[in-house]
């Protein structure tokens, strides 16, 4: 075992509840639940329990661990257990709540409510409002929605799901003011815009509903708003999915928190709001993307590919959790797998532009150059009319085309990347720098890596390509400084060591060249310029250029003209 599990260990032990009987499924489940693996903790847990049935920690670990691996029935029953005592913990609070909602027991949740704070002000009063719209008490619930709008803070809730009540009760003129802006200012995310435009050709206005789209998403041509705008323009009105029942809505306050938590709280706590999401309303795309999304922050990949692959190909959120399942594959080392993933979704979607890039993408990073080009190809094939977010789709074709020696067709893609946006660093960095490698318009591609250096001057891997342009120049003192601080902002970098040791070299400090190569050499010795190095080190630079028939090293003096 490792000294840092070792180590963890011993501190759990430490603070194991004396109570505990079985100290090791104790442990295993603590250290599990740290790994963030839910799973095993849930069953660790549950051993421990067995031992321990009455132990407050325990079931409180149990239930934010059964939460968070997706099975709310046997959190709600350990946390039925947990309220017949006094020490009610908060993810026992939270799954009773839950459970009750899913069951719409709105009598119990507000009975619970009466009784004191649950779990925080905001989620205690939208859960409030809800649970009286379930009991069919809407001024009530209307009133607590206005409550909660007046609260610094907490407008743009009271006032989304305000507005969601409203269009459940079918008052959908009074939705279309709130979400419009009429009642304050309100920035929607993207479910409340099409829930907006769903009200919209719910009242008879799918032109404004086409207007909203398109403002909201300009440019933005994926699958579910394609099918929307389709929709919207064939006349059709739009069933109101966005919220059916009190049950959905307090599905949405989960959603809703869990998207203000995430990127701010604990990932592991943020999990908790979308799974919340999931069990109320299981055909919560979104809310099932971001369970997933966060499982992979927490490296629980197999559990997020799971999550991915519950979202039916029937479902607008199945591109984008097919693309996400693609990714977390990847991440857990089965590349071969994400990609054939992605290439099922390519053949069912083979119109879609976003999925071959990712393709694309994923075969790029493998290395696997030739498939990659084929992928963009059919990527490109689907641009009407480049625009400058097409910038990456050309710079990805060219690179795969440029790894393949196909520079006639990757330079054109290379210089449309810059003209779609000229000042684009990565394009000027890789075009420059593969000029160079070319002996090609040298005093050109120096001009595209200074212009590449001015806009990230602390990428090292741009400083590496200055020094070096400097260098194919002849400019070998000017190279020195630009070479130095690349090898302090990439000091592993075997290329940016190797690129050192030739700049030393040539002018003249040799000890401290060789000494930069056996770095280089040491980061990776099998490397393709493995042997190149090794023989640098045997004879010198000069030898080396000698027999590769390529010039010799010539000091350049720089004119002034640059």
């Amino acid at each position: 075992m490792p000294l840092h599990r070792l180590i963890l260990c011993a501190a759990l032990a430490l603070a194991a509840p004396a109570a505990a009987e079985d100290a090791g499924a104790y442990l295993a489940a603590r250290v599990a639940g740290i790994d963030g693996d839910y799973r095993a903790a849930s069953g660790w847990y549950t051993r421990a329990l067995l031992a321990d049935p009455r132990n407050a920690a325990l079931m409180d670990g149990a239930i934010t661990a059964h939460l968070a691996a997706g099975n709310l029935d046997a959190a709600a029953a350990v946390a039925s257990r947990m309220a017949e005592g006094q020490d009610v913990s908060q993810a026992a609070r939270l799954a009773i709540l839950t459970d009750q909602i899913r069951r719409e027991d709105y009598a119990a949740t507000l009975a619970d409510l009466a009784k004191g704070p649950l779990i925080s002000p905001l989620l205690d009063n939208l859960v409030r409002a809800w649970a009286e719209a379930g009991t069919g008490r809407m001024t009530e619930a209307l009133a607590e929605f206005d409550r909660i709008a007046a609260t610094e803070g907490q407008e743009a809730f009271g006032l989304y799901h305000k507005a969601l009540a409203l269009a459940l009760a079918g008052d959908l003129e009074g939705a279309d003011m709130i979400l419009s802006g009429t009642a304050g200012p309100l920035r929607l995310m993207t479910r409340g815009t099409v829930a907006h435009a769903e009200i919209l050709s719910q009242l008879g206005r799918n032109g404004d509903a086409l207007k909203l789209l398109d403002t909201a998403f300009p440019g933005e041509e994926t699958p579910p708003l394609e099918a929307l705008r389709g929709r919207l323009t064939a006349g059709e009105t739009l069933p109101l999915t966005s919220i059916r029942s009190a049950r959905d809505g307090v599905a949405e306050v989960a959603f809703t928190l869990a998207a203000a938590l995430n990127g701010d709280a604990d990932s592991g706590y943020t999990l908790l709001f979308a799974r919340i999401a999931t069990f109320l309303r299981p055909d919560h795309a979104d809310a099932v993307i971001l369970t997933a999304n966060l499982l992979e922050q927490e490296g629980q990949f197999a559990l997020a590919v799971e999550t991915y692959a519950t979202i039916p190909p029937s479902d607008a959120g199945y591109m984008s959790a097919e693309i996400g399942r693609a990714r977390v594959l990847e991440a857990d080392g089965k590349a071969d797998a994400g990609i054939e993933v992605l290439r099922a979704l390519a053949r069912a979607m083979p119109d879609v532009l976003v999925i071959q890039t990712a393709l694309g993408d994923a075969l790029r990073r493998e290395d696997r150059w030739p498939e990659a080009s084929v992928a963009y190809e059919a990527a490109v094939a689907l641009i009407p009319a480049p625009g400058s977010r097409h910038w990456g789709l050309y710079y990805s074709r060219a690179m795969s085309y440029e790894r393949q020696d196909m520079w006639d067709k990757a330079e054109p893609d290379f210089m449309t990347a810059l003209r779609l946006n000229p000042d684009q660093p990565q394009v000027l960095n890789y075009l420059g720098y593969t000029l160079l490698e070319r002996h090609e318009r040298l005093e050109e591609a120096l001009g595209m890596i200074e212009r590449a250096v001015r806009a990230e001057p602390d990428a090292g891997y741009i400083v590496d390509s200055l020094a070096w342009a400097l260098f194919r120049l002849g400019r070998y003192a000017e190279a020195v400084e630009p070479m130095e601080r690349a090898s302090v902002l990439e000091p592993v970098d075997p290329v940016v060591t190797d690129h050192l040791g030739d700049v030393y070299w040539a002018v003249g400090r040799t000890m401290e060249a060789r000494f930069q190569w056996r770095r280089a050499l040491s980061f990776d010795p099998e490397d393709k310029d493995a042997s190149r190095l090794r023989r640098k080190l045997e004879v010198g630079l000069d030898a080396v250029l000698t027999e590769e028939g390529a010039k010799p090293l010539t000091e350049v003096a720089n004119d002034g003209g640059q």
